[in-house]
């Protein structure tokens, strides 16, 4: 019997691919080693980062940078998340129940006797207090014209006041909404999204205090889920930026995408720890299929990078994020391996020159630590 190394299935010796993640045969062994405590300081594509520095380092002997050589799923499971401008996935996601957004706000009824009127101005300008605004100047109005039990002036001061607190709450209302939807396509958001109706009702029957409590809760619940998803997510971005990346170089993912597709459903179905699992080796397989041709680009860099230095180009923030390749490499770090020899391709394929080269601590290279 056969064992999947991506997602544990057994399955007969002779089989082509894991019946339940669909792994190809032919990955289990490159999935099995990635997999393990430690990369092998020997592997062929450690040594060919090697070579490639050699030829551009300006100090013999070059080397693969040493860093930590912790296994890809013995790291912690917290660590910054990657840059905004990156967490844009090119996957098949789910479409998320849809919650409307907040269009038109309510009309406070008229009528209302002095003391109600009071009551509910003393409650907007508690609740104003709260929400860091700045209401000097109604409070100038609600002073004179409580001097002059002026009933008519107070009505005017509460309309404006509930004007300007609604359209404040239906701001942070559409940010919240805006986080909502962004982890919907990934995860399960059922209790923001019990929140999310209710605050719409408190706010549409006119009941500000209640809307932006519920607020605060719906914020805290989003950030909860969040951080409770945050590796499977970053693990998620990590495959979709592998797969991008061998589509650009002209490879095929979709033999590899059978890991990724899984652990999508478990993430969907709330499994956390067997969806990181397998999202974690699905980046070691999309990465056996885009090792070839990334190691090949890479000689294109350098030999871009020997142009440019010989015709008297600087190539110092160049270089140094080409280190920062083979660092985030020998970690089998995919991601961070990504994004630098993106900022590194960015750097020599446009042209060459001094001017265009960023300075080297923009080269981002977040680290990514997904459990076992």
């Amino acid at each position: 019997m056969l064992t999947c190394p991506a997602c544990g299935q057994e399955l007969d010796a002779d089989a082509p691919q894991c019946s339940r993640c669909h792994l190809p045969g032919s990955l289990f062994a490159a999935v099995r080693d990635a997999a393990g405590s430690s990369p092998d300081p020997d592997a062929a594509y450690l040594r060919t980062i090697g070579e490639i520095l050699s030829t551009v380092e300006s100090e013999p002997p070059a080397s693969v940078p040493d860093a930590p050589t912790r296994g890809l799923l013995g790291r912690s499971g917290r660590f910054p998340a990657l840059p905004a401008a990156q967490l844009q996935p090119i996957g098949d996601f789910r479409s998320p129940t849809p919650i409307p957004e907040l269009k038109d706000l309510p009309e406070l009824p008229a009528g209302a006797p002095f003391a109600e009127v009071r009551r509910r101005l003393d409650e907007y300008f508690l609740l104003g207090r709260r929400l860091g605004l700045d209401f000097t100047d109604f409070e100038a109005r609600y002073g004179a014209a409580r001097l002059s039990d002026d009933l008519e002036s107070l009505n005017v001061l509460l309309r404006e006041m509930f004007v300007h607190i609604a359209s404040v709450l239906a701001e942070e209302y559409e940010s919240a909404l805006g986080r909502r939807n962004e982890l919907a396509q990934l995860v399960p958001t059922r209790s923001a999204d019990v929140e999310f109706e209710a605050i719409r009702r408190a706010i549409t029957t006119g009941d500000l205090a209640g809307a932006q409590r519920r607020l605060v809760h719906v914020r805290d619940e989003l950030s909860r889920v969040e951080e409770q998803w945050e590796v499977g997510r970053i693990l998620v971005t990590e495959c979709d930026l592998l797969a991008e990346t061998l589509r650009e170089l002209g490879g095929d993912p979709t033999p590899a995408m059978g890991p990724l597709d899984e652990g999508r459903r478990y993430v969907q179905q709330g499994r956390r720890k067997e969806a990181e699992h397998l999202l974690a080796r699905a980046a070691m397989a999309l990465w056996a299929f885009l090792e070839p041709k990334f190691l090949d680009d890479l000689k294109r860099l350098r030999d871009r990078m020997i142009e440019v230095r010989a015709s008297g180009g600087e190539v110092g923030p160049a270089l140094r994020a080409f280190r920062d390749v083979a660092s985030e490499l020998k970690q089998r770090n995919y991601g961070g391996t990504i994004l630098a020899y993106r900022q590194l391709r960015g750097y020599l394929d446009r042209t060459g020159a001094p001017e265009v080269l960023a300075p080297a601590d923009e080269v981002p290279v977040p680290r990514t630590a997904p459990s076992a």
